[in-house]
C-alpha cells in the first residue's frame, strides 16, 4: 500500500507544522481534514488571530476543525465520520486516547529533538542552552504519556557554534518535513519497527519544559560559555534578558540580548556584571571567567540594534552595571 492511499488527519498549530502539511498536499497525499486551535484574540485591538496551520489549510482548500475541547462529542463524531487511516501531529496539544487511537494505523508525532532526550515543549531552545553539538527530529507513535511513545524514525543535524534557536528552528522544520513523508510511507508499507522508550535511563535525560520570562534572565556569575549558549538558545525568541542599573540609582532598566561572544580572561577585582566600553564600538560585561562581548541588544521600549548603532545614542554605558 502507498501512503497516498491513506486517509490522513493532520493536527498542528504553529509555523513549524506548515511545511509538512504543504509537502503532504503537494505530494498527492489524501489529507481529509486539518485540526488546529480555535482563533484567539491578540494584539491591541484583540482581533481574532488564526493559527499558521489554519491559514495554510485554507489556502490549500482543506477542511478545518477547531475544537475547543478535544473530548467534545461533536468533535469526536466528526473525526469518526472522516474514517481516518492515519493521524499526524506536529506541535499541537496533548490528545486524548479517543482521538489518537482512532485512526486504524495509529497517530504519530513529529518532535524536534532526538528522543528520548529533550521531551517537552521547548526542545530546540534547551538543546542549545545546554551546549549540545547535535540535535534532530523524531517521529514516534502517540501513547498516554507526553513524548514517550515508541520511536519510528530519526534524522540528525549538527548544531554550529553560531547557531541560535532561530536558525535551528528553520533547519529542523525542513528536516522534519522529509521525515514526516518518509514515516507515512513506511507506515503504509508496514515497514516500521517502533522502538520503545521504556528502557531509557531517566536520570541521564535532559527535559525541555516550557520557558517563562524569569527563566530567560542572564546570571552574569555563570561561566562565559554557559552565558553565550543561554543567549543563543533563546534568540530571537523569547530572548535572554538582563537588568541594568545606573551608578547611584536603584531604578531598574532591562535589555534583551540577542547575540554575544565569550572572551576568556582572568579578572582581578572586577565584579560579575561590571561593564566596559569605549562608547563607540564595543560593550562587554564581566562574567565568572572572562567577558561577554555584546553584539545585539534591545533596551526596553527601544529598537533591537547592533552595539555600534546602540552606542551612537548611549555614551554613558560605563555608568551601568548588569545583573541583580
Amino acid at each position: 500500500m502507498s501512503g497516498k492511499d491513506l486517509r490522513i488527519i493532520f493536527m498542528g498549530t504553529p509555523e513549524f507544522a506548515v511545511p509538512s502539511l504543504r509537502a503532504l498536499v503537494a505530494g498527492g497525499y489524501n489529507v481529509v481534514a486539518v485540526v488546529t486551535t480555535p482563533d484567539k484574540p491578540a494584539g491591541r485591538g484583540q482581533k481574532l488571530h488564526e493559527s499558521d496551520v489554519k491559514i495554510a489549510a485554507r489556502e490549500l482548500g482543506l477542511p478545518i476543525l477547531q475544537p475547543v475541547k478535544l473530548r467534545d462529542e461533536e468533535f469526536v463524531e466528526a473525526m469518526r465520520a472522516l474514517q481516518p487511516d492515519l493521524g499526524i501531529v506536529i506541535a499541537f496539544r496533548m490528545l486524548p486516547e479517543v482521538i489518537w487511537a482512532m485512526p486504524r494505523l495509529g497517530t504519530f508525532n513529529l518532535h524536534a529533538s532526538l528522543l528520548p532526550q529533550y521531551r517537552g515543549a521547548a526542545p530546540i531552545n534547551w538543546a542549545i542552552i545546554n551546549g549540545e553539538t547535535e540535535t534532530g527530529v523524531t517521529t514516534f507513535l502517540l501513547n498516554h504519556e507526553i513524548d514517550k511513545g515508541a520511536i519510528i524514525g530519526q534524522r540528525r543535524v549538527p548544531i554550529g557554534a553560531e547557531d541560535t534557536v532561530g536558525t535551528m528552528y528553520d533547519r529542523l522544520m525542513e528536516l522534519g518535513t522529509g521525515l514526516v513523508l518518509e514515516t507515512v510511507e513506511r507506515i503504509a508499507a508496514g515497514d516500521i519497527r517502533p522502538v520503545g522508550q521504556q528502557d531509557a535511563d531517566e536520570a541521564a535525560l535532559h527535559p525541555a519544559p516550557k520557558i517563562f520570562k524569569e527563566d530567560c534572565r542572564i546570571d552574569w556569575s555563570w561561566p562565559g560559555k554557559r552565558i553565550v549558549d543561554f543567549i543563543r538558545g533563546l534568540s530571537p525568541y523569547p530572548a535572554a534578558w538582563t537588568a541594568m542599573y545606573r551608578a547611584g540609582s536603584d531604578e531598574e532598566m532591562t535589555a534583551k540580548v540577542f547575540a554575544a561572544a565569550f572572551e576568556p580572561a582572568e579578572h582581578k577585582g572586577v565584579a560579575c556584571g561590571a561593564v566596559e566600553s569605549n562608547s563607540r564600538t564595543f560593550i562587554r560585561v564581566a562574567c565568572a571567567d572572562g567577558w561577554i562581548a555584546l553584539r545585539e541588544l534591545q533596551i526596553a521600549g527601544k529598537k533591537r540594534l547592533a552595539v555600534r548603532e546602540l552606542l551612537l545614542g548611549w555614551r554613558d554605558v560605563q555608568q551601568y552595571r548588569f545583573g541583580k
